[in-house]
C-alpha cells in the first residue's frame, strides 16, 4: 500500500507535466488537433456525402504540412532537441496556421458573400445545354460551389470553424514559443 502512495506522490501530475515540458505538450496538442481536424474533413467528405470545394481542399493543405511537422517537434522535444530548431519549427506552425486562418476566413467571407471568391467556384453558372455535344457534356459535371456553405452548426459554416481551430492551433505554436521550461 505504501509503495503504491509512493508512486503517487512521485508521479507528477498533468499540470506539473505540463509546466515541465510544453514544447512536448504543444506539439502533441497540435498534431492531434491538427489530424483530428482532417479526419474531420474526411467524414464529412466521405461519411456524409458532402464534397468539398476548391477552397475546402485548398484550406487542408497546412494541415498536411502541419500533421507530420508537429509529429516530428514532439519527437524533437521527447529527445531533447536544441530549442532553437524546437523555435524554429514552432515558428514555421505559427505561420502556417497563420496562413490556414487568412484562407478559412475568406472562404467563410465568400459562403457571407462579404467578397466575390473565385471565379471558377462562384462565379455565374452558364447554361450550355443549347452548344454542341461536348460542350453539353458539361451539363453532367457538377461543379462545388465555394460561395454556398454545405453545413452549418450555431451560424458557422465549415469554413468558419477552420477560423477557429486555426487560431487556436497558431494560439498553442505561439505559446509553446514563449514557454519556459520548468527547472525541476
Amino acid at each position: 500500500m505504501t509503495d503504491m502512495m509512493t508512486d503517487a506522490a512521485i508521479k507528477p501530475s498533468l499540470s506539473d507535466q505540463v509546466r515541465r515540458q510544453p514544447a512536448v505538450t504543444a506539439a502533441l496538442a497540435i498534431f492531434i488537433g491538427s489530424g483530428a481536424t482532417i479526419l474531420g474533413a474526411w467524414f464529412f467528405q466521405y461519411g456524409l456525402g458532402l464534397a468539398p470545394c476548391p477552397l475546402c481542399l485548398e484550406q487542408r493543405m497546412p494541415y498536411h504540412i502541419v500533421i507530420p511537422l508537429s509529429l516530428l517537434l514532439a519527437i524533437a522535444t521527447y529527445v531533447q532537441a536544441p530549442r532553437a530548431l524546437l523555435r524554429v519549427g514552432f515558428a514555421a506552425i505559427l505561420i502556417i496556421m497563420v496562413c490556414s486562418t487568412a484562407l478559412a476566413t475568406y472562404h467563410a467571407g465568400v459562403e457571407w458573400r462579404w467578397w466575390p471568391g473565385p471565379a471558377e467556384c462562384s462565379g455565374p453558372m452558364t447554361d450550355f445545354s443549347k452548344a454542341g455535344s461536348i460542350l453539353g457534356q458539361l451539363n453532367n459535371v457538377h461543379v462545388v460551389r465555394c460561395d454556398e456553405a454545405a453545413w452549418r452548426l450555431f451560424g458557422l459554416s465549415l469554413a468558419g470553424y477552420n477560423v477557429l481551430i486555426s487560431l487556436l492551433l497558431a494560439a498553442i505554436a505561439a505559446w509553446a514559443l514563449i514557454a519556459r521550461r520548468d527547472p525541476a
